[in-house]
Parts: structure tokens; sequence; C-alpha cells
């Protein structure tokens, strides 16, 4: 019992106090998770017709107002997504408290079905990206995380992507818009040599977030829509988030390193498809893996304010 209480105690005083950045530890593992505390603020969303390799579906350009969450440092590594896959650990869910945000049985949470295939492609494992996983699968991933820490954890909303990739710019690139600079801060087509490469090793954004701009294109929540800008037209919104009526298209932001530089904007966006799981050979294709998205991955948030336990469940089942 001692002993349970100290390791407990242990991951406790690692679990953010107060409005800091902090790192989770998985239970009963090596693996852990940095995140970065993000103030609330507003933001101008999209980028103007002037903007170097704009589209249309990135206007108009709109103030939106953010509330505060903290957002993981790097994009979520196959280190931590196997375990999920795995469900190795699930023994050892943090004892429950009364001070948990989130209360479930991990044995609830669904667990994704093993790939027919490596799901690396021979890219790397060990501090690589996880990728190819639907939206799905990446939320409930989120699910699992939240039952295993007591934390709740989910994708991000296109709009809090957005606002913590600009890290309070205004301009194409977090950085800038010099885009000579951009092999500093990303993997893209040019400079990738064909694959992903380790999170964390180009220069992190001004809020200390690495990868925002390419190595994998990230998953957010929102259904995609090129028309949903026009309706924020004129007006401040408060959190926008376009909830999901269809699997497909959902919004994917930053680009990834099979794309050329002007898809890493920090406006890019970008909707999903089907087609993805074009040479996945299962009938019905899987609901878990997109066999031809080996540029695509994902990282968590965590609210400040944590929502209730049916709002939870409502963002783990989108």
């Amino acid at each position: 019992m001692g002993v349970r209480f100290l390791f407990n105690f242990f991951l406790i005083s690692y679990i953010a106090i107060g409005q800091n950045d902090y790192i989770e530890y998985i239970p009963n593992t090596k693996e852990k998770l940095p995140m970065i505390f993000i103030k609330g603020g507003n933001f101008m969303m999209g980028s103007e017709k002037s903007e170097i390799g704009h589209f249309g579906d990135e206007g108009p350009k709109h103030e939106v107002k953010i509330d505060a969450f903290w957002i993981g440092k790097f994009e979520i590594t196959w280190n931590l997504y196997n375990l999920f896959v795995s469900r190795e650990i699930d023994q050892y869910q943090r004892s429950k408290s009364n001070s948990d945000e989130v209360s479930i049985d991990v044995d609830a949470v669904t667990g994704a079905t093993t790939p027919y295939v490596e799901m690396s492609f021979g890219m790397g494992v060990d501090d690589f990206p996880a990728i190819s996983m639907t939206q799905l699968a990446a939320s409930k991933f989120c699910e699992w995380l939240s039952a295993m820490t007591g934390n709740f954890y989910r994708l991000p909303t296109e709009a809090e992507w957005e606002y913590a990739c600009r890290a309070g710019s205004d301009s194409a690139f977090n950085f800038g818009d010099d885009i000579s600079k951009l092999k500093d801060y990303a993997w893209y087509d040019e400079n990738s040599e064909d694959k992903y490469q380790k999170v964390g090793t180009k220069n992190p954004n001004d809020w200390g977030i690495h990868d925002m701009h390419g190595n994998v294109a990230e998953w957010t929540l929102d259904q995609y829509s090129p028309i949903s800008y026009r309706q924020r037209k004129d007006k401040l919104t408060e959190n926008p988030f376009v909830e999901p009526i269809k699997v497909y298209p959902r919004v994917v932001k930053g680009g990834s390193w099979m794309d050329n530089q002007k898809r890493l904007r920090s406006a890019s966006r970008r909707g999903s498809s089907k087609q993805w799981k074009r040479q996945d050979p299962q009938i019905p294709k899987s609901l878990w893996w997109h066999t031809d998205a080996q540029f695509l991955g994902f990282r968590v948030i965590r609210p400040l304010n944590t929502p209730s336990e049916k709002l939870q469940k409502k963002y783990w089942g989108y």
C-alpha cells in the first residue's frame, strides 16, 4: 500500500498545478507526454487572398476567441500510440481520486484492431510520429489516455490548433513570411528524404511547440467545410467548432513530410477522404487505419475547463 501511495504521489506531483507546463507520465512505463500551457486569447484565423499559397477555403480571415488549454509539445509518437494498440499496460491505470477530471474504467475503452501491415512502413518507430490512424482511432487514444491518467484529453478543434500553431503570429508561418527559413522549423518534401522524422528535431514556435509545420499533418475535431469561415464573417466567434455529422471529410492541419512549402502554412487546411483507405483489403474497410495516409498523425490537448462527462464522451465519439 505504501509503495502504491508513493507511486501515485510521484505521478500527481507532475500533473499541472495551476496554469503551467507539465509532464504527463504514463503509468508503469518510461513514456511521458510534455504539455505546453496556452493562454486564452483572440487571433485572426485564416488567410488573406494576398498570402502566398492561399486557398479559397481559408477565407475570409476572421477574429476568433479561444479559451485556455494545454497542448502536446510533440506529435503523438509510436512509443505512446502502440501502448494504446497493444493495451498491455491497462492494468496499471492510475488509482481514481476525487480530483480526477475523468473517471472511467480503461477496460471500457474500445481498442484499435491490430493492423494487417507494419504501419510505420519502415520509416522508424522510436520517437517517430505515429501515422495512418483514422480520426476515430486518434479520439479513442485520447479516451484511453484520459482513463489511464485521470486527466481529460481530446483532439484540438481546428481553431485551437491554428491558434497554437500561430503562437501570436499573423504571418504565413509562425516564424514569419520568409519561406527560406522553413527548413529550420519543418520537415517537408524538399528536406524530409521521403519519410517522416523524429519529433522535436526542428525549431519550436514561440510558444515552445514543435512540428506544427510539417513532419506529419494532424487531425482536428472539426467537420471540414469549404464555406465555414464565411459563416463567421464580420463577427467575433468564441471557440468555433464545426460539429461532425458524417465521417468524411474532417479537417487536417499542418502539412506533412510529403507536402510542398505552401501546404505547411498556418492557415492551410485539408479535408480527409475515404480514398485514404484505398489499399485496405479488408471488407468492410478498417475503422482504425488509413493505409494510404502515411502523412497523417495527431497531437492532443487538455482544456483548462474540464467538460461534463456527457461532453467528454461526445468528444471521444466523433
